[in-house]
């Protein structure tokens, strides 16, 4: 697999699809790697030219020392896109994919083609729900809060139903490491767009899900009404709805990228 070696951040990424279609890049959650796009690809791979990559301290990607901030993360994206000497993407991310997503709509929109938002918010959280969680991962590692987030990344009943998905799911999650996890805890914690998005003026598609409970179906619709022209979609599904409603998400995104 290749990597991309930037100012201070070596960026492990994954190229798919053809070289002649146009590019998508793909942004992963807190506490995942690029392989949570999986379902996605076979019918991504057959329209676009794919960029994923594992956001600085997930996956194979290097863990600079914290605190992270979202404008890191966007930097690191600009930085990848030159590696790759692609001028304008088409930029999909979900959760905090989504918020570095945001961070480039509005600080370089001359990058975006498109935009999809999936499963994020403006501002996720606040201090009093992450600063805890920071400090049980600090001490625990990231195990000791992954039953918890596993309970809102996929509904009961997804679970239920697909349970070597969700073992899978569960073990990316448990795979993370601590020091890279807090450290983008930090990022989105401090991150608020709330003002910043109605700046926003590239072609936008939100997705939420009906009962994620991390960044409610409330937070996409505020995201859908405060950005210029963007639609909106929800999916019957908890926060990682590219995973519980794979299908619909894949064909729903695509369409739109294709519109």
């Amino acid at each position: 697999m290749p990597f991309a070696q930037l100012q201070n951040v070596r960026i492990h990424y994954e190229v798919s699809g053809p070289g002649s279609a146009y590019p998508l890049v793909l942004s992963n959650s807190l506490g995942s790697n690029f392989s949570m796009w999986d379902p996605q690809m076979s019918v991504f791979t057959e329209h676009f030219h794919v960029v994923r990559y594992d956001t600085r301290g997930h996956g194979q990607s290097s863990i600079p020392r914290g605190p992270y901030r979202v404008e890191e993360l966007g930097r690191d994206v600009l930085g990848l896109l030159e590696t790759l000497h692609l001028e304008r993407v088409h930029f999909c991310g979900l959760s905090m994919g989504g918020s570095t997503g945001m961070w480039l709509a509005i600080n370089a929109p001359n990058r975006l083609n498109k935009l999809v938002l999936c499963n994020t918010a403006a501002k996720i959280g606040t201090p009093e729900i992450w600063n805890p969680r920071i400090e049980a991962v600090r001490k625990n590692g990231v195990k000791a809060i992954s039953q918890g987030v596993i309970g809102r990344w996929l509904s009961e009943g997804f679970r239920a139903q697909s349970p070597v998905v969700a073992a899978k799911t569960l073990n990316m999650l448990e795979s993370s490491n601590t020091e890279g996890y807090v450290a983008n805890c930090e990022a989105i914690r401090d991150f608020d767009a709330r003002q910043a998005i109605a700046a926003i003026r590239v072609p936008t598609l939100v997705v939420a899900g009906t009962h994620d409970v991390s960044t409610t179906a409330g937070d996409g619709r505020f995201l859908a009404e405060t950005i210029a022209d963007a639609r909106y979609l929800e999916l019957d599904a908890a926060h990682l709805s590219n995973i519980e409603q794979s299908e619909r998400f894949t064909s729903e995104v695509a369409a739109f990228l294709l519109s």
